[in-house]
């Protein structure tokens, strides 16, 4: 059995409605990042130094030596950006991702960020990258994080974000028990996900509104260029919002970029922009962690890709008529999130079907019963055929149309040697008489076609009636 983890569906093409307060058409929510004297350093116990989002194009790290244009760069936004965005920002909720180790080698800028109405959340130990690191070192340094982090606010962190992530980071954060992890740039509202016997929150993150795009090859050269971008999601996101599909707007900012002052005027246009429009809830993350766990709070149930092969044969196996093999095919595939609905579940079904050989088909066709027959009669349809036929009335035919369609039945059979297919739900009695005359004239290849998607038209809408 092969399970794929990656969810590839997400709320799919109905988000939900997030009912912000005050029936907000966007919630927008503006990070500040505090890295500096976090970031790699011989000094820190580091193998060599910083090479990552600064002034420097194309910086690589100095082993074992300090590279002091570097640590200038972060310096400066410690001293002067950090206060700079101080001025701006200080009467807006953000939140702040607070390295440990940096904040501990400021307490100015924590005693600042803990006046104004700010959330400091957690950004792990130190501004590394984890890619590479053990499992176990990772978790060291999570847990490390979180008492450095209480130590130096007096508070312990309400959410993580690792940043410089490893496959293991969200895993190891959930562990912790935060109320919100933000290692994720998967979507434009909050979601949950199942992590061993913890549900955990993912408020997502971004790194398009972010100015680390001054800071990366292909990204802003200009304050107007950061302007525009922001602007341009905001109006994308609030029109979504106002026709009924409410979204959230991460932007991300760090001391030492934006904090430079030719580019603090395009954060604080933005602002300006934001402010002329109405429906604008301005949040921490932690504010909008609380919200959606209040109105959108998780429950687990049995999900297809997750069932046991006994469990998913018995709620699938019906699906496809008297042939349950195909649901025994089908939970042997690759599945994941993105099955664990209807039209997931039925296609995965259907590749069974599909990939299997002409006379497995030619079972499952031979498997239907006929329209209004001598089953239907004898009252031994399956339940699904029996409310199928039902819908269409089949079931209180007049003498004279009940023996119409037992000599189309006969007629259809001689020719193609399997029932007559078709899914009932969708027809009335004529329609379906009329079908019958159409397919008649069908050649046997045609037919056969016609009828497999039929079938797999009749197992779509039995899912649909059950998930």
């Amino acid at each position: 059995m092969t399970r794929y983890p990656r969810d590839m569906i997400g709320y799919g093409a109905q988000t939900p409605d997030p009912m912000w307060p005050n029936d907000a058409k966007i919630a927008v929510q503006i990070v500040l990042n505090y890295e500096e004297g976090g970031e790699n350093n011989i000094l820190h116990g580091d193998a060599a130094s910083e090479a990552f989002l600064s002034e420097i194009v194309g910086a690589a790290a100095w082993p074992g030596q300090r590279h002091w244009n570097m640590e200038t760069i972060y310096e400066y936004g410690a001293r002067a950006g950090f206060w700079r965005l101080h001025r701006l920002l200080k009467d807006l909720p953000i939140t702040v991702f607070g390295v440990a180790t940096a904040m501990a080698r400021s307490p100015d800028q924590v005693a600042a960020m803990q006046d104004a109405p700010w959330e400091i959340a957690s950004h792990g130990l130190k501004w590394i990258e984890y890619k590479d690191a053990h499992e176990e070192t990772e978790r060291a340094h999570i847990q490390r994080a979180i008492r450095m982090h209480t130590e130096v606010t007096g508070e312990r962190p309400r959410g993580f974000y690792q940043g410089r992530a490893s496959i293991n980071s969200v895993r190891l954060a959930a562990e912790e028990g935060f109320d919100y992890i933000a290692d994720s740039y998967a979507d434009d509202l909050p979601y949950w996900m199942e992590i061993g016997a913890r549900d955990q929150l993912v408020v997502p993150y971004t790194l398009d509104c972010n100015d680390m795009r001054f800071a990366t090859p292909q990204g802003f050269n200009a304050g107007d260029q950061f302007y525009d971008y922001l602007c341009a999601t905001f109006d994308a996101l609030y029109r979504e919002g106002v026709e009924g599909q409410a979204k959230m707007m991460s932007v991300g900012l760090h001391c030492r970029l934006v904090g430079r002052p030719g580019r603090i005027e395009a954060l604080h246009k933005f602002i300006d922009y934001v402010r002329t429009h109405d429906s604008v809830w301005f949040a921490t993350r932690a504010q909008i962690a609380d919200h959606w766990r209040t109105h959108h709070p998780h429950v687990r149930w049995d999900r297809p890709s997750q069932m046991a092969k006994a469990d998913f044969v018995a709620k699938f196996g019906g699906i496809y008529e008297h042939s349950a093999w195909v649901a025994e095919r089908a939970h042997g595939m690759e599945l994941g999130p993105a099955h664990d609905s209807a039209i997931g579940i039925g296609n995965a079904l259907a590749r069974a079907f599909r990939s299997s050989a002409t006379a497995d088909r030619l079972k499952v066709l031979r498997a239907h019963p006929d329209l209004a027959g001598k089953l239907a009669a004898a009252q031994r349809l399956t339940q699904d055929s029996t409310a199928e036929q039902a819908s269409a009335g089949l079931d209180a035919l007049t003498d004279e149309e009940r023996d119409t369609f037992q000599k189309a039945n006969a007629a259809y059979v001689a020719k193609f040697g399997f029932p007559f297919i078709i899914a009932v739900r969708d027809h009335t009695k004529d329609s379906i008489l009329r079908a019958f005359e159409a397919r008649l004239q069908n050649s046997l290849e045609e037919e056969f076609a016609t009828a497999c998607s039929q079938v797999e038209r009749i197992a779509a809408l039995r899912l649909q009636a059950i998930m």
